[in-house]
């Protein structure tokens, strides 16, 4: 179902079980978890910890021999799993990352110097890195990873479900995970939608419950007040809550939330709801999952599990209802004490004000012969 013209090697995949220990703590009788990681253990082999990896193998498979560099905005863990793609497959790449999110790009093994890394500097968030790469994307050597946009990024993303559906037989009644553009709650509803026309899997639509890190809110209000499209946020504004969150991967200020097909369509035709979790209660459900499950998870998956917690505290689920939670992220903290680690450095770090000039001359350094 996968949108590729090759398989690449060292692929990972979604793994699903169903909980006991957390399942038994919240009074649910069919709780799965899906998730995307390092747990050996539990034959997750994703050596990036996190789901970001299933849309980086889709996307670099769906095209072969592409000429000029691909380039990829993120707040951290999408970098994480290009890096390793690219770097695994001598794909060119240009990572632009935020300074103040460049710990999240560690690794067990050097970058190949086909991958490159630019930052904006501390105090700038995703949209910053997102407005670069665009830039960036207008010189004719470079092309943009697509992002919500991209088939093979959204269907790379809907393993997870496919992963839940095939292990348990049936479509999940609920979906819960933490969004910051939504593209995964999207990848979710698409691959709902197909395991629907497939028909082996049952009838039912499972509803999007959807989380986002509090005080960074946008796609929550939006949904809140019925708006199709998110109002424009205050740049500084934004950075400053942007500060504030620990899931800083859960802060695109401008995400696919309301063009056609997008996350306010899917919530619309499938129904569900937004929960806005705070640090401090993300905290919390980290721990209770590490305590009960046995595995680290990061901050946005923390996110989702928190937001899972409160779902059953309100009654908003039944409690014999077959619900799948979309672990986005685990075990880096295992991964990172059991191996050497590496972080990769940025070639040149911008300003928040930057000339065309300035950026076009790094990438001719970056990329001799790229006439950019």
């Amino acid at each position: 179902w996968l949108p590729i013209e090759r398989v690449l090697e060292g692929a990972g995949s979604p793994v699903t079980y169903k909980s006991k220990a957390l399942g038994r703590e919240l009074g649910l009788s069919n709780l799965y978890i899906t998730f995307s990681g390092y747990w050996p253990e539990m034959g997750g082999e994703m050596l990036t910890g996190s789901f970001k990896e299933c849309e980086a193998y889709s996307v670099c498979a769906r095209k072969n021999n592409m000429e000029g560099v691909m380039v990829v905005a993120s707040a951290g863990n999408t970098a994480r799993a290009f890096a390793r793609v690219c770097s695994e497959n001598k794909i060119p790449l240009l990572l632009v990352v935020p300074e103040d999110n460049l710990n999240a790009l560690w690794f067990d093994q050097e970058i190949d110097a086909c991958v490159r890394l630019i930052s904006t500097e501390k105090g700038s968030d995703y949209t910053d890195a997102i407005n670069l790469a665009n830039l960036i994307c207008n010189a004719s050597y470079f092309y943009p990873e697509g992002g919500a946009k991209n088939v093979a990024r959204r269907d790379g993303m809907g393993t997870t479900v496919l992963s839940a559906a095939t292990f348990t037989q049936q479509i999940p009644d609920y979906y819960f995970q933490a969004v910051g553009s939504g593209t995964g709650a999207i990848a979710a509803w698409e691959a709902n939608l197909r395991l629907l026309e497939d028909g082996r899997f049952g009838t039912n639509k499972m509803k999007l419950m959807l989380s986002q890190n509090a005080p960074f809110i946008p796609m929550s209000q939006a949904w809140g007040d019925d708006l199709r499209h998110m109002p424009v946020m205050d740049a500084d504004d934004a950075r400053k809550q942007v500060e504030e969150i620990t899931a800083k991967v859960l802060s695109n200020r401008t995400p696919p939330y309301g063009l056609v097909g997008g996350l306010y369509d899917a919530m619309k035709d499938a129904g569900g709801t937004f929960y806005n979790i705070n640090n401090k209660d993300a905290f919390i459900a980290g721990q209770t999952f590490l305590d009960l499950e046995g595995i680290d998870v990061d901050p946005a998956a923390a996110v989702a599990i928190a937001s899972l917690m409160e779902a059953v505290s309100n009654g908003d689920v039944e409690k014999d209802a077959l619900i799948m939670l979309n672990i986005t992220g685990c075990g880096a903290a295992k991964f990172i004490s059991e191996k050497e680690i590496k972080y990769l450095k940025p070639h040149m770090v911008f300003p928040l004000e930057y000339t065309s000039e300035e950026v076009f001359k790094t990438l001719s350094e970056l990329f001799p012969g790229s006439d950019s």
